[in-house]
């Protein structure tokens, strides 16, 4: 799930968080959060923004309590290195975080003090082992490449994009321009559209299966 311009973009041509969702689409992120069982972010984006995003609500965090989960979703980083700096808020945060590392890039020295490192060697891998150990609810939150990666291997199963009224421009598309990554060319169906405080709109798709 992530929030974009008008014109797709996710930050500003020269880069930094564009900071593009204001209080509805905090509403619904927190909600996509309250259901998952943990949230995927990219190594980048987590250094970039310093901090995941937290269940502030309380109706929401009463409804994880009542459900016997933990407050907040585990924050599972995708890194090569797992190296972040060891100042960011990030640390503080009151939730579980888990590194989860190519295999082939192997481990490193320097890596940050995750609760948890989970090796694999690729992502259809790693969601088999996530599903395993009880994460079969993920939220994707980001950046573009991470959302790409998991576009491209078939494994994002919906798409919920809020739309901010502002043109941005710049090459800091939602999804990575790389052909290369062979994107699952399947149509998306809309499932949701909601209109949210601050003129954007929530849009919700879910992939279709291929016609038979």
């Amino acid at each position: 799930m992530l929030a974009v311009s008008l014109d797709g973009r996710l930050a500003p041509p020269d880069g930094g968080a564009a900071q593009l969702g204001g209080p509805g689409d905090r509403r619904v992120l927190e909600e996509a959060l309250a259901w998952a069982d943990a949230a995927l972010v990219g190594a980048e984006t987590l250094r970039r923004h310093g901090s995941t995003c937290l269940i502030r609500q309380p109706d929401l965090l009463d409804q994880r309590r009542r459900q016997g989960r933990g407050g907040q979703p585990h924050a599972l980083v995708l890194s090569r290195t797992g190296a972040l700096p060891a100042a960011m808020s990030f640390w503080k945060q009151p939730l579980q975080r888990w590194w989860l590392r190519p295999r082939e890039a192997g481990s490193s020295p320097t890596a940050a003090p995750f609760d948890r490192q989970l090796p694999f060697d690729s992502l259809l891998e790693l969601r088999q082992q996530l599903a395993g150990l009880g994460f079969s609810r993920l939220v994707l939150l980001g950046g573009a490449d991470l959302a790409s990666q998991w576009l491209a291997a078939g494994l994002v199963d919906e798409l919920q994009l809020t739309l901010c009224p502002l043109l941005l421009g710049g090459a800091h598309s939602w999804c990575a321009a790389d052909p290369g990554l062979g994107l699952d060319r399947r149509r998306w169906r809309l499932l949701e559209q909601r209109p949210l405080e601050g003129d954007e709109l929530l849009l919700r798709y879910g992939r279709e299966e291929p016609a038979r």
